[in-house]
């Protein structure tokens, strides 16, 4: 008797955590985030207006890389992850890569969530943690499969990661997480005292 595994849905996980310097890198992201966070009145507006618990720059700003070095040092660090990635997928660039596409800052405040969604248009998308609190959330994935499984019963407690219907990873300063876009996630509930600070991406095959 033989099991194949097939179709897999592949994640990538690495840390700038290792890198030289990274406190004072990690804390610069921080503070550019906390400073758009306050001077961003679009983006603080959009927030409000769709009952976003806290800050993004996702609908108002897209243009990052050139409105502060540190976010073009972290451009430049992800797209060596981001390639690396493709690469591990086995993807047929056909003379073209993965550009960066977007690139937004999230400070997500206590008790608040951000819903179950893809990214469309895309191919790589992924998040960088600058500040994860004890208590933070962790990042919610879903079984690509759960539409198609009809009359399919759970999963017991006990079933290994690949075969779970959801798996949750606990994330700290400098995690950087990839996946493919259509893979659908969300971020629970926020349970820190204090804010949840990511940076969010996306990836196109230009």
């Amino acid at each position: 008797m033989t099991l194949r595994t097939l179709f897999a849905t592949q994640i990538y996980e690495a840390s700038l955590a290792k890198r030289p310097g990274f406190e004072a890198f990690n804390g610069e992201l921080e503070q550019a985030a906390r400073m758009l966070a306050r001077e961003d009145r679009a983006g603080r507006a959009w927030c409000k207006a769709q009952g976003y618990g806290g800050y993004t720059s996702y609908a108002s700003l897209d243009d990052l890389p050139t409105r502060a070095t540190v976010f073009q040092a972290l451009k430049t660090r992800l797209d060596r992850h981001a390639a690396r990635f493709a690469d591990m997928l086995a993807l047929d660039l056909d003379r073209r890569r993965l550009k960066l596409d977007s690139l937004w800052v999230n400070v997500l405040k206590p008790g608040a969530a951000h819903s179950g969604h893809i990214h469309p248009h895309s191919v790589v998308s992924g998040t960088v943690y600058v500040a994860t609190p004890q208590g933070a959330s962790a990042l919610k994935l879903e079984d690509p499969r759960l539409p198609l499984m009809m009359a399919a019963p759970p999963r017991r407690r006990d079933a290994p990661e690949p075969l779970q219907s959801f798996v949750y990873l606990t994330p700290q300063p400098g995690t950087i997480l990839m996946w493919e876009s259509w893979l659908r996630h969300e971020v629970p509930a926020n349970g820190a005292k204090s804010d949840r600070i990511s940076i969010s991406f996306n990836y196109g095959w230009r």
